[in-house]
């Protein structure tokens, strides 16, 4: 149990940390160096998606050898990209960097549907930690407890350039340090929160493990391309945020296979 708490809170951890960022940092974060760290978020994301949650779906009981063992990831995989693409047209939420909010209209402030929609982003990030904890803990769908550590830290890794993302746009736009580590950080609390609904959801429905994990992948991917892709490719510097994706892909990858 220990374990699972320390997998649950060690990327609320490392978004903290990084929201702490605002305490050190003078002024707005350098266009380049978010750019390579909005790229770097999207290749953790994107190898962890497919190493930790999407091949371990896929080897659920692999040894049965039977054609429908892939049904389990391609609805789990489709239902999570579906149930965010439904969060993200029933959210009011506005997306930093731009003016025009998405989603219903609403009357809340723009802080308040800036930290919804870092919320929607960090949700899946939280489901995928728990899918691998529950899946490490169940110890027979090919997820080690080893796995799931790097799972952890992976995502807490890319947490830290994330929290001081938000965090500086809400320093700039007029809130003190201490009201922009505040919002930056309490926008990670979701993570843990999420990723404990996933592991008491699978406590009571164990065969669900694999549409969980594909779920989470789904879920995951979705925010990447909706949200951290767009904004890292637009206007200048775009080339910075490949060379950010091919480090954070190559050190997600590195963590699980080695970790895993």
């Amino acid at each position: 149990m220990n374990g699972i708490t320390l997998g649950l809170l060690v990327p609320f951890m490392g978004t903290v940390v990084g929201s702490a960022f605002v305490f050190f940092m003078r002024h707005e974060m350098n266009a380049i160096v978010q750019k390579a760290l909005l790229g770097f978020a999207s290749g953790v994301m994107v190898a962890a998606s497919v190493w930790s949650l999407l091949i371990p779906a896929l080897e659920f009981n692999s040894d049965t050898n039977s054609a429908p063992q892939i049904v389990p990831a391609v609805v789990g995989f489709l239902s999570g990209m579906a149930f965010l693409l439904l969060i993200d047209y029933i959210t009011p939420h506005l997306h930093l960097g731009t003016s025009k909010p998405e989603g219903p209209h609403s009357r809340l402030s723009r802080t308040a549907m800036l930290m919804l929609a870092v919320t929607i982003h960090n949700l899946p990030e939280g489901m995928a930690v728990g899918a691998v904890l529950a899946g490490a803990a169940e110890g027979h769908v090919g997820i080690s407890t080893a796995g799931a550590l790097a799972m952890s830290v992976g995502i807490a890794i890319q947490n830290v350039p994330e929290g001081a993302i938000i965090s500086m746009p809400m320093r700039a736009a007029g809130n003190s340090r201490w009201r922009s580590f505040v919002i930056g950080s309490l926008s990670g609390a979701v993570e843990p929160l999420g990723g404990l609904a996933v592991i008491l959801l699978t406590a009571w429905l164990t065969p669900a493990m694999p549409y969980l994990l594909a779920f989470a992948a789904g879920a995951m991917l979705y925010v990447v391309i909706e949200e951290l892709i767009p904004e890292a490719s637009t206007g200048e510097h775009s080339n910075m945020s490949t060379v950010g994706f091919a480090l954070g892909f190559v050190l997600m990858m590195t963590l699980d296979v080695v970790l895993g």
